[in-house]
């Protein structure tokens, strides 16, 4: 089989396709034949040796994907040969043309959803739930802002808290990427690219504030957000490419919070139970990823930069 082998960090061109011999699943695990494979900004980082955990070289990347199980080990018993699913996580990466996941990483794709969306849901829908109920704690009737909405992550999470009934704000720098806020359930979007576009937030909540937000890119907008929030507001820090100064302040009068939010870290219990809610969301139509581009596995390297720029529109996929 194909697959992308990393044999020493660096820049993107250290992805090569190399030819492996096919995978045996073991013991509770599953062998999944990949028909799509989600590319995300953290697999960038552990490319380049710049992340904390890093896995032994060499290596093929990727944690999500969706296709077809093509076999299971001893003691697998909610698959069998055929069935449709998607992974959120897997033991020899998904930049391949077969990957090996743990049974409970491996979930049903409903019929009416493609592989490519199947592929977008592991780190980015996973993150968007456990962001915006399992960090933030966000219910219905509260306003949340998406600071950067149209990216994976950005998208999912207007979908879910639209599901749940909340008002969103989204923010994009693109036109074309604000269209996809509105289209996707935002409420309102605002243009990150103008100067002074947050004084807009306390408008738009009758000068309230905002009780939750979303932030992936805080060392650019952390200090913006904390002024706009309401009493009681929570800001969850999904991503940063640095250090940001704060005025503390800005927490004290409001008795705002700064939460992180790390994937990596989340619990057995609430990755069953966010798995629980996206599968709901995936079959009643309320949770739709969308893909903004589909290239072939040998272009791995091009998708890695591309992931990184700025002006997102969905989801960027890899089809072996």
């Amino acid at each position: 089989m194909k697959a992308i082998r990393i044999h020493s960090p660096g820049e993107p061109e250290v992805m090569q396709l190399e030819t492996l011999d096919d995978r045996v699943p073991g013991p509770h695990q599953v062998l999944v034949r990949v028909h799509a494979i989600g590319v995300n900004p953290v697999e960038t980082y552990i490319r380049a040796g710049q992340y904390a955990m890093l896995p032994p070289t060499p290596y093929t990347p990727g944690m999500d994907c969706a296709g077809t199980v093509q076999g299971v080990g001893e003691g697998v018993t909610r698959f069998a040969p055929g069935d449709r699913v998607y992974v959120a996580g897997t033991v020899t990466g998904s930049y391949a043309e077969q990957t090996i996941a743990e049974e409970h990483r491996v979930h049903p794709l409903p019929e009416q959803v493609s592989f490519q969306q199947g592929a977008a849901i592991g780190v980015p829908c996973t993150t968007a739930y456990h962001a915006l109920f399992q960090r933030a704690a966000a219910i219905p009737g509260e306003s949340v802002l998406v600071h950067g909405a149209t990216g994976g992550v950005g998208i999912a999470a207007i979908q879910l808290a639209k599901a749940a009934g909340m008002m969103v704000i989204a923010t994009g720098g693109t036109e074309e990427g604000r269209k996809l806020t509105l289209e996707q359930g935002a409420d309102h979007v605002l243009d990150h690219s103008q100067e002074g576009y947050m004084d807009q937030v306390m408008d738009l909540t009758d000068g309230n504030g905002v009780d939750v937000i979303l932030e992936m890119l805080a060392n650019m907008n952390l200090g913006k957000d904390l002024p706009v929030l309401a009493h009681g507001g929570r800001v969850v820090i999904i991503g940063s490419r640095g250090p940001v100064e704060i005025n503390p302040r800005d927490t004290m009068g409001r008795r705002a919070s700064i939460i992180g939010c790390a994937l990596f870290q989340i619990t057995p219990e609430e990755y069953r139970s966010a798995h629980a809610a996206l599968g709901a969301g995936l079959r009643n139509g309320t949770l739709q990823p969308v893909i903004s581009r589909e290239m072939p596995l040998a272009d791995a390297p091009e998708a890695h930069r591309l992931v990184m720029q700025p002006g997102a529109r969905g989801k960027i996929v890899l089809t072996p």
